[in-house]
């Protein structure tokens, strides 16, 4: 069966890896998908920004994109760019019509990845049977009731009594001439050489 490209465009699965998607508004320049890239083919620049506190509290810091760009002439569409995103900012897109006649137009920017956001197809179902997700199940939580300001506190919790650490045991320790000498025993009370010798590190049976 023929095929009439371009006219009609071929039907992608679900899952194909045709080029990356990219959305702004949820990458904080972390720089870990470009620290995991394999190739080092993905170019990310920023500068900080200081918000001040809309309540007169401590200003905050936050990281502005200036650029994000992929050589796709060094991509090998592992996809762990799109697999180690902590806040989702990187989809697979279907779309794979992008060549060009030189190399080095490869080298795509925000705007052109941003653009692509449109063909990345919606995530499958959720199955009926399957637990429902994370985020779904946080945000069917009641909230928490508010504390009155004349209810009573909660009780502290009790505290255990700091025990004092033991005193060490002090050894006594006497000089060497102080312990009583052990009279040497007679192996041979007769005189003859015919009794028993005692041997090394065993007392002798005589001794009391």
């Amino acid at each position: 069966m023929t095929r009439q490209y371009p006219e009609v465009q071929p039907e992608l699965p679900a899952r194909s890896r045709g080029v990356i998607a990219l959305v702004e508004e949820n990458c904080t320049s972390c720089m870990l998908c470009a620290r995991e890239c394999p190739d080092w083919c993905i170019y990310i620049d920023s500068h900080k920004e200081t918000l001040p506190s809309p309540e007169g509290g401590r200003a905050r810091t936050r990281n502005v994109l200036d650029r994000f760009a992929i050589d796709f002439s060094l991509c090998m569409y592992c996809g762990i760019c799109i697999e180690v995103c902590p806040f989702d900012a990187l989809f697979w897109s279907p779309e794979f019509a992008y060549s060009e006649y030189d190399i080095r137009d490869l080298l795509h920017e925000k705007d052109r990845l941003g653009g692509w956001l449109e063909s990345v197809p919606p995530p499958p179902a959720h199955d009926e049977k399957a637990e429902p997700a994370k985020e779904l199940q946080v945000a069917a939580r009641p909230p928490r009731p508010a504390r009155d300001a004349g209810a009573p506190a909660a009780a502290p919790a009790r505290e255990r009594p700091v025990r004092e650490p033991r005193a060490a045991a002090v050894r006594a320790i006497k000089p060497p001439g102080s312990l009583p000498k052990r009279p040497d025993p007679d192996p041979d009370p007769e005189g003859n050489g015919s009794g028993p010798r005692p041997t090394r590190g065993e007392p002798p049976e005589n001794v009391t």
